[in-house]
């Protein structure tokens, strides 16, 4: 049997129960942990001198495979090319997007070193399935190096529109690079259809199978002088799993106290990374907009706001930490009595099992990115719900689980009204309304699972394209070559 090699950004530590990470590591995490194999990638440290090591350590049937980086690489791979200019370009916030060419360099230098670090661990019949933006150009680097391992690319985040994609002046590389995988995995039809649209329209390329954009059926790519494969592979959760933590979380003193303070007020629940992509400061005044509207809310409703820190060295989310704590404060300025605070804002993580049984104990689950690729907060919300008093979920319509979790009410982020009375609706939904929604969305979960998700795509990617044009050394040398001279332009 074929060895999976999960390749991402961070290898996460992860314990069963221990403190919440984030969507792509739990998902890659409970993928592997059935299957074994090895996850390779950066171990979170900065190596402040020297040549960061390769560390192997064996955790039951999984290889971790993790490497520091150094400080220069850290700068310019991660906070400079990934984090401040494709993560906001693929959240279309062009607005936000800083570009050093420099940075880019740096980027791709990282990944081909990282490839570079890979190589001697693989065998002849491994399977690579690769992670998320910060590593695009990693099968070219590996391609380029000699092997020939099926190689597949999921993205965790949006694709961007064409024209949004534009904006990012090394764009053309970045798509050349990607056409290096044998599968693309995009988490919804519209990221396929914006990644063939680049394709078709910036480089001249061909897509077979294009209508419609079936989830989990693959169109063929002709781009670049290569064929390859792409389709939608929506990300899912382990939905009983999360109801059984759901209910040994409720025995732990942390919810036990918020029991205890709610004093029979109605719980609204948002767990969130401290990102600016997450809509806060809007969600924050949508729910100001629902007290002003509905005097019975106030003194009666509580909004609980758990926000991680994340990428605290950089000032797009120091800058965002500072307008969400502004707006909490003005808006608790305003409300709050004595025996109540409408908003509490926690700036800390907390362990997976305390977050499902907050979730089940709340009343409405409140999921308004204003861009996401999927947003696993709003499956596991559904799925830690009690099947008998089930809360109600508000579900921004720019999150890739609406595509799925039809039963949530759909809002526009951006509206502040709408979201208003979104969360007067879900308040006052009645029994039987919240029991058929969340039966709907439940059996959505139930049937699109971790593991169907990464069966799907192991399958399709196993499976190969039967039209690849044969690799050869001269067409993978000019493929680098052509990468190579882009990086130079753009640079320059």
């Amino acid at each position: 049997m074929s060895r999976l090699i999960i390749v991402s950004n961070r290898v996460a530590p992860i314990s069963e129960g221990g403190p919440a990470a984030g969507g792509l590591a739990v998902g890659v995490y409970d993928a592997l942990k059935e299957t074994g194999g090895m996850w390779f990638g950066w171990s979170g440290e900065v190596v402040s001198s020297g040549q960061p090591q390769l560390q192997l350590v064996e955790q039951g049937p999984v290889t971790f495979a993790t490497i520091g980086l150094a400080r220069r690489d850290y700068d310019q791979y991660y906070r400079g090319f990934s984090n401040a200019t494709l993560w906001p370009a693929f959240h279309y916030r062009a607005d936000m997007i800083q570009y050093d060419g420099h940075d880019f360099e740096g980027y791709w230098r990282v990944n081909t070193w990282l490839a570079q670090q890979l190589v001697p661990l693989l065998r002849a019949d491994d399977v690579i399935w690769v992670h998320d933006y910060h590593l695009i150009p990693f099968a070219q680097a590996l391609r380029a190096a000699g092997v020939k391992n099926r190689i597949g690319f999921f993205l965790h985040i949006p694709f961007p529109a064409a024209q949004v994609l534009l904006a990012v002046p090394p764009h053309r590389a970045l798509v050349e690079a990607l056409c290096s995988f044998d599968l693309l995995g995009f988490q919804t039809q519209a990221d396929v259809r914006a990644f063939c649209d680049y394709v078709v329209h910036e480089a001249a390329g061909e897509i077979e199978g294009a209508e419609p954009f079936v989830a989990g059926a693959p169109v063929l790519v002709r781009a670049f002088g290569r064929s390859l494969r792409a389709a939608a592979y929506p990300i899912g959760v382990y939905p009983d799993e999360i109801a059984q933590l759901a209910k040994a979380g409720a025995r732990g003193k942390s919810v036990r106290t918020m029991r205890q303070t709610l004093h029979d007020r109605k719980l609204i629940m948002s767990v969130d990374r401290l990102d600016y992509s997450k809509g806060l400061v809007e969600r924050f005044r949508a729910f100001e907009r629902l007290l002003d509207q509905v005097p019975a809310c106030r003194n009666n409703v509580s909004f609980v706001q758990i926000a991680p820190p994340t990428r605290s060295d950089m000032h797009a989310y120091q800058d965002i930490r500072l307008r969400l704590e502004s707006e909490l404060g003005r808006i608790n300025g305003r409300f709050a009595e004595l025996d109540w605070t409408p908003i509490r804002y926690i700036h800390r993580q907390y362990e997976r099992s305390v977050l499902a049984a907050l979730f089940r104990q709340s009343h409405v689950g409140y999921v308004t990115p204003l861009r996401d690729g999927m947003n696993l907060v709003a499956k596991e919300y559904v799925s830690a719900q009690d099947p008998d008093d089930p809360g109600v979920l508000v579900l921004s319509r720019f999150a890739g689980a609406a595509d799925e979790l039809t039963g949530a009410l759909i809002v526009n982020p951006i509206d502040i009204d709408g979201m208003a009375q979104a969360l007067a609706q879900a308040l006052s939904m009645p029994l039987a309304e919240r029991r058929a929604r969340y039966r709907d969305m439940i059996a959505q979960l139930r049937s699109n699972n971790v593991s169907v998700w990464r069966d799907t795509f192991l399958r399709d990617l196993a499976q190969g394209n039967g039209q690849r044009p044969a690799a050869n050394a001269a067409s993978e040398k000019a493929t680098a070559a052509r990468g190579k001279t882009a990086r130079k332009r753009v640079a320059a």
